[in-house]
């Protein structure tokens, strides 16, 4: 049980599907053979999908929260002012980043407010929370803190929050720090620096500390010719193999990253302005994508790719 700023909930969780040291391949299919299919649009940019542990599926977009199901029917979960990366907790509560509220919060099962678990560094507010990977061996959570930083202003930086509720700095100086996942063992954690367009590996040498920033992969550049309008990686998430999935935002893609860096695949978004991606469906092998329709603002969209591909588990086993 985890007390963050006097609000307890639980992180202990199993991974069902990988560790270090025990995962196996898996066969990508060929782009060519993937279409995305279309689950839901909204009347803006999309972007925070998650699935709690009965299978919904939620969203941010606007200043709300959508819950979603894989027909494509919608409601509002909550309204929290400008939500953005989102996980679920074993205890079933929710952790949402909301820059326009500066914090990382805390909401029950049902939507409503809990007190946050997040809402300053160094005693002063936090900027704009984006993202976030939740520790749960250690009861604690990494996130991304971008604020208005860029190539020419890199002040980004990465949290993480322990189990008694501690803000700490993981790393500064960064161009806009996106998505964020933690590799299991919690050995090594990937970054999106979005503005550079690549995507960072640290060495985790202690909870909430690391050594050895390094760049993974410097990711492909737009091509005007093919629509794309923009090159910056944004969401992520892992398979489980340990292949890293990049919603790469204006490219109208998703790039699949080995563990050394290279490119395995590169499939279509549907979005132009992908946003991010997750694991879901009954079988665990179909990525969700969120993003945009068109160039921002536009409407958005919610797209589904039947990859056939195992996802990494990654939502906390639900307490008994």
């Amino acid at each position: 049980m985890v007390c963050l700023r006097a609000v307890c909930f639980s992180l202990s969780f199993t991974i069902a599907v990988a560790r270090i040291g025990t995962t196996t391949a898996v066969e990508l299919p060929d782009a060519s053979k993937i279409t995305p299919v279309k689950i839901l649009e909204v009347p803006h940019y999309c972007e925070g999908v998650v699935f709690d542990h009965a299978g919904n599926g939620f969203l941010s977009e606007g200043d709300r929260v959508v819950q979603f199901s894989p027909d494509g029917k919608s409601s509002t979960w909550a309204t929290t002012g400008g939500p953005n990366g989102h996980k679920v907790l074993a205890d079933g509560t929710h952790l949402v980043c909301d820059p326009s509220k500066h914090a990382v919060l805390h909401l029950a099962a049902d939507g409503k407010p809990l007190e946050p678990a997040a809402t300053q560094f160094d005693g002063k507010p936090l900027r704009g929370p984006n993202d976030l990977s939740l520790d749960t061996a250690n009861s604690g959570f990494y996130f991304t803190d971008p604020a208005e930083s860029d190539e020419k202003n890199s002040d980004g930086m990465v949290h993480y929050v322990d189990s008694a509720g501690k803000v700490q700095l993981v790393d500064k100086g960064l161009a806009y720090p996106n998505g964020i996942a933690l590799v299991p063992g919690g050995k090594l954690l990937y970054v999106g620096e979005s503005k550079q367009n690549r995507v960072l590996v640290y060495d985790i040498v202690a909870p909430g500390k690391v050594a050895n920033r390094r760049v993974l992969i410097d990711l492909p550049a737009k091509d005007p010719a093919a629509g794309q309008i923009d090159n910056q990686p944004d969401g992520m998430c892992l398979d489980s193999a340990g292949n890293l999935y990049v919603a790469h935002y204006g490219m109208k893609q998703v790039q699949v990253i080995s563990p050394d860096g290279k490119i395995l695949a590169r499939y279509p978004a549907g979005n132009v302005t992908t946003s991010n991606v997750a694991f879901g469906g009954p079988n665990m092998d179909q990525l969700f994508v969120t993003g945009g329709l068109g160039a921002y603002p536009s409407a958005g969209g919610l797209f589904r790719l039947d990859l056939g591909v195992k996802g990494l588990v990654v939502l906390p086993e639900k307490k008994k």
